[in-house]
């Protein structure tokens, strides 16, 4: 059941996002409200990836342990993972925003001041998902779990693949946003 929740949970984000890009349905759904619409998706995606938390925990219980994992040195790296994993979601949930967080460059909710680079954007392109990666990994570590690795590996398997889309469809958004202000400041000369 976690493998079908990870792997289906993502790429159905992604479509919902896409749509309402192009189709404006979950804006409409909120009385033309795009702000609105971002916050009951950002809810959503928070609460899904409550549950899919949730089974990852109960599914690791179900597993067998191993010795080299329930170490004083397992256990120092799992809290490190756990740390460093954490620190990247939280910092770039806080330089993003929640409407940054939550796709709301798809509801057209763009930042003003173009795509964030700062800390923790430069130390990866991808915060959120290393950082949810390495406390999916560190989890695993801490409860000595070694199939926890393997559903850590798919979380960032999928993650590498919804980038691939993500990445530049966001650009593009920019790029578009971009392009039209040029295209107005042409006009008003």
């Amino acid at each position: 059941m976690l493998f079908c929740w990870v792997s289906l949970t993502q790429p159905s984000r992604s479509i919902v996002a896409r749509r309402e890009y192009h189709h404006k349905t979950l804006t409409r759904l909120s009385g033309n409200r795009p702000q609105a619409a971002c916050y009951a998706l950002a809810a959503t995606i928070f609460g899904l990836g409550l549950v899919r938390d949730y089974l990852f925990h109960q599914a690791l219980l179900d597993q067998p342990t191993h010795a080299l994992l329930q170490t004083r040195a397992a256990h120092l790296v799992a809290y490190m993972l756990l740390a460093a994993g954490n620190t990247l979601v939280l910092s770039s949930t806080w330089a993003l925003g929640i409407t940054g967080t939550f796709l709301g460059d798809y509801f057209g909710i763009l930042n003003e001041g173009g795509m964030v680079t700062g800390f923790p954007f430069n130390v990866t392109d991808a915060p959120m998902y290393w950082g949810s990666t390495l406390s999916f990994i560190g989890g695993a570590v801490l409860l000595g779990r070694p199939a926890g690795l393997l559903i850590a590996l798919e979380v960032w398997a999928v993650y590498k693949v919804a980038l691939r889309f993500e990445d530049a469809f966001t650009r593009e958004i920019y790029a578009k946003r971009d392009r039209e202000r040029a295209a107005v400041g042409k006009k008003m000369r």
